[in-house]
């Protein structure tokens, strides 16, 4: 009598065999990978675009609202206490951004998107009506500012979600937004102030506004929502030192940056350098050049690393900032503020793509970008009116103390991020 070993298996029929091999797949748990191209994953590339374009790009045009006000023609107030009004502005398009995420991973994309476009356009609209400061700081700093951090939370989130090998490209190109909203804000308020008037000149921006977010609105959609609503806090981030490291550095180079913002139109007007016409242009200038800085270093950073090229170029940044001390001619400040224009735009294009390798739970990006950028938005909010508050009020004002400042804390920011990248990759020439 044979018999047979236990541990073989019977055999399986051919009808059982076409069973198991029609089965179904199960199901695959996660998103779906991002496409990384085609007509919709650039369309969102374009509506991040224009949501750059009217959050930072806003921003970015403050310094022709700053040498505006320091002419005294609405109002008297100290240099630091005008820097208030774009730090404020500053500092809520960041925290804004920090209670919007949870909101954004509910899937209402569209609810942010309406209400933020609509603070903004009905910000500009108050502007218009104001004659005080404090009603500035409202308008302006506040509902402006709030408006544009509803906004800015999908332009860092929601393109990750389409890219991944190109993302370095995408958020160049869609931040590049910021630059040439820096370029034509600044001339549409230049060019329309002595035609029509403030009040007119800041109503037309806020219909310019208006008509460029209705792009976003209509063809930005999420993919996916989140398993489950970022949290506010990551309480594991603080044990994450090179997180912190790099939140902490970014905090410094933020203020570096604000300085440049506010004060590279009023500089080369109050100094005699450039007549009113060019100290205006003077923005527009330094946007320009940025906008190549978030086109060009991102997407060098998808083949080098995102370390390799923000820490030089941020150094390059802080001593940039110092030379302007010694620049007393129209040709050597328009040669920095180009320069310095062009190296300066990774401290906004960067910061997003750093925070990915430096994650390692990825399902818990979106709260350390939330809690980075709400640590980072104190160094914006203090940085433009410390540098009032150094330049002062008693002319000769102490300009070689505020780029003096400035460009010390862009430069320790490029040491700094020196440090983190060779503490993560060693000092070999590697993707970092």
């Amino acid at each position: 009598m044979v018999h047979q070993p236990e541990n073989q298996q019977s055999p399986v029929s051919d009808s059982e065999d076409l069973t198991i091999s029609n089965a179904p797949e199960p199901p695959r748990m996660g998103p779906p990978p991002p496409p990384n191209g085609g007509l919709v994953a650039w369309l969102h590339v374009l509506g991040g675009f224009m949501l750059f374009f009217n959050t930072w790009g806003i921003l970015n045009a403050f310094g022709v609202f700053q040498t505006y006000y320091e002419s005294g023609a609405m109002f008297e107030r100290s240099s630091s206490d005008i820097s208030w009004i774009g730090s404020i502005q500053s500092f809520m398009v960041l925290l804004g951004g920090v209670f919007a995420g949870p909101v954004y991973d509910r899937g209402y994309l569209r609810h942010l998107l309406i209400l933020g476009s609509f603070m903004i356009v009905f910000g500009h609209m108050m502007l218009s009506l104001c004659t005080q400061y404090w009603e500035i700081v409202l308008a302006q700093g506040l509902c402006v500012g709030l408006g544009a951090g509803m906004l800015f939370v999908p332009c860092v989130s929601i393109i990750p979600t389409y890219f991944s090998s190109k993302l370095g490209l995408a958020v160049g190109l869609a931040s590049s937004g910021s630059s040439v909203g820096g370029v034509i804000y600044p001339i549409v308020l230049y060019q329309l102030l002595d035609k029509v008037g403030f009040a007119w000149s800041v109503r037309i921006m806020g219909f310019l506004a208006l008509a460029t977010l209705l792009i976003p609105i209509t063809i930005m959609k999420m993919r996916f929502k989140a398993p489950k609503p970022r949290s506010l806090i990551d309480w594991t981030a603080f044990k994450d030192y090179p997180y912190l490291f790099f939140t902490g550095t970014t905090f410094i180079g933020f203020m570096g940056l604000s300085i440049l913002i506010f004060y590279i139109s009023y500089y080369p007007q109050e100094q005699g350098l450039t007549d009113e016409a060019l100290s205006f242009y003077m923005v527009p200038i330094f946007n320009a050049a940025s906008c190549f800085g978030r086109i060009l270093p991102n997407a060098l950073s998808d083949k080098i690393g995102p370390f390799n090229v923000v820490a030089p170029c941020s150094l390059i940044t802080g001593i940039l900032m110092l030379c302007l001390m010694a620049a007393h001619s129209k040709g050597a400040v328009i040669t920095i503020a180009v320069l310095v224009g062009f190296f300066s735009g990774v401290f906004i294009a960067m910061p997003p793509v750093c925070f990915f390798p430096l994650t390692q739970d990825k399902s818990k990006l979106g709260t350390r970008i939330g809690m980075g950028f709400g640590i980072i938005a104190l160094g914006l909010l203090a940085g433009g009116p410390i540098a009032g508050a150094i330049l002062g009020t008693v002319k000769p004002l102490d300009w070689y103390g505020l780029w003096g400042f400035g460009g010390a804390a862009a430069t320790l920011s490029g040491i700094l991020y020196t440090g983190l990248r060779v503490y993560r990759s060693g000092f070999a020439l590697i993707k970092a």
